[in-house]
């Protein structure tokens, strides 16, 4: 099949082929057609296999007719990273070069300033994150009522990493007879619910077992430690053994651990970059395009660089850290061996990962072999062991009730006269008004001295008890009562 039969237009195909595609991948042909139906769509497709022109492709072809009104974009693309947008408004320039269209990107760490610019010139698409678009609505910059296709991307990612009340508010602030896509290269069953509530009667494109790598991709098992420094030096050697290596990217998944291996590859050797959210975005759109152009051969990162970038000629994928969740290996490692090339992914292993790789496994359905000397399942379980532990290990450490030594007995405390007693507040007379039962009969408690003590009993003689002898001339007044 080539992408003539699908239904683009003439405009869409000769863009296509001056970027040098001839063939369709088994998600295009699927979906394609059914875009242009305007029908909604969930697609699920193996990372690498070319999602992001599965709507971009139709849509320029739907928007050859019509055009764009002031702060009205017609289409809506959202994405779960900065990174991604801006890569899909790389492939809509590259794809709509005989297009007349007007783009705009809403992502953080951008001004403002010129995006309202764009937004006030009129848009036919429009590619933002959840949060930046929001905050557009809310200045009163933008309206979400002339909405055509709604294009959620990575779909699992923006509804299963707190994205959801975001993306009902922009579902409910856009047209309901707009066309609604879906694409992501997973979708567990409990995300796979979610989305029922976005998308009517969708056309269900599953071109691939979810969860599943590509073919193309190599994987390997490395046996590393639970100690740093030598994880850090099986790193090393993994990288330097490898054959035909050109580039990879090393994954951790903590952003401290990036500033750590990053300095060590640095230190031995190696040229190489950092990526990861806490960074601003201008310094993570240089690290990317220094590892795009060839100016770094390694990019330690986070999962941010992990979901739907399409780095060209990424040879290996190393995996520093076992992903937390299984998911996310399946998007690591489809970083590489993408657009039919070939790619190996590395995963260094420590004896307490055994669980992490075990759901990886599950996950996968298949077994993943190593790479050298490999990691016996007894030392992972005990080394499991040992860690949950160690989790538990402050309460372990303290020593049972009944183990516990008994607590020293309070010494006896010595009864005091009532002329001995020192009250304990610095106000003793409110503590012994509280005290003494409320009573007119009751005589008042004796005044105290600052110090705490009772007063000597002279300050008693003479003591005004109430109003004493005086009465208030507004109580002596005759009071009138109302008749019935």
């Amino acid at each position: 099949m080539s992408f003539s039969e699908l239904g683009l237009s003439p405009k869409v195909l000769a863009a296509v082929e001056a970027s040098g595609y001839t063939a369709p991948t088994p998600i295009q042909a699927a979906a394609i057609p059914h875009v242009l139906a305007r029908r909604d769509v969930l697609g699920i497709a193996q990372t690498g296999t070319g999602k992001t022109a599965s709507f971009t492709l139709p849509m320029l072809t739907r928007l050859e007719s019509g055009r764009a009104r002031a702060r009205m974009p017609r289409t809506l693309i959202l994405e779960p990273t900065r990174e991604l947008a801006a890569q899909v408004e790389e492939n809509f320039t590259r794809y709509g070069q005989n297009h007349k269209l007007n783009m705009a990107l809403l992502i953080g760490g951008v001004s403002f300033g010129d995006q309202d610019a764009k937004l006030t010139r009129g848009v036919d698409v429009l590619i933002a994150t959840p949060g930046r678009l929001l905050d557009h609505f809310e200045r009163g910059r933008l309206l979400l009522t002339g909405i055509e296709i709604l294009v959620i991307d990575e779909a699992d990612r923006m509804l299963d990493m707190g994205f959801i009340p975001d993306i009902e508010r922009i579902c409910k602030l856009i047209p309901p007879a707009r066309q609604t896509l879906f694409f992501s290269a997973t979708m567990p069953p409990e995300i796979q619910r979610l989305t029922e509530q976005f998308l009517r009667d969708p056309e269900r494109i599953e071109v691939a077992r979810p969860n599943t790598s590509s073919a193309n991709i190599t994987q390997l098992l490395v046996r590393a430690s639970d100690d740093a420094s030598e994880k850090r030096d099986a790193l090393r050697r993994a990288l330097r053994s490898q054959e035909n290596f050109k580039n990879a990217i090393v994954f951790c998944n903590r952003k401290r651990d990036i500033g750590v291996v990053h300095k060590s590859l640095e230190k031995h050797g190696f040229n190489v970059a950092a990526l990861h959210g806490d960074m601003d975005q201008r310094a993570r759109m240089a690290a990317l395009d220094r590892f795009k152009t060839g100016d770094v051969e390694l990019l330690v990162a986070s999962d941010v660089a992990a979901r739907g970038l399409d780095i060209p000629d990424v040879s290996h994928v190393v995996n520093y850290d076992v992903p937390i969740h299984a998911e996310d290996y399946v998007h690591r490692i489809g970083r590489t061996g993408r657009a039919g090339k070939n790619g190996v992914s590395l995963t260094l292993v420590a004896p307490s990962d055994g669980k992490n790789l075990g759901a990886i496994e599950q996950l996968t359905g298949s077994k993943i072999a190593w790479q050298g000397d490999a990691l016996e399942e007894d030392e992972m379980a005990a080394a499991g062991g040992r860690r949950g532990r160690a989790r538990s290990g402050r309460r372990s450490e303290q020593p049972a009730k009944a183990e516990r030594p008994a607590k020293a007995a309070k010494p006896a405390v010595r009864e005091e006269k009532p002329s001995e007693a020192r009250p304990k507040s610095r106000r003793p007379d409110k503590v012994a008004e509280q005290a003494a039962p409320k009573s007119r009969d009751t005589a008042p408690a004796a005044p105290y001295a600052r110090n705490g003590e009772p007063a000597p009993r002279e300050a008693n003689e003479g003591r005004v008890v109430g109003l004493g002898d005086h009465v208030p001339a507004f109580l002596l007044k005759p009071v009138r009562l109302k008749r019935a």
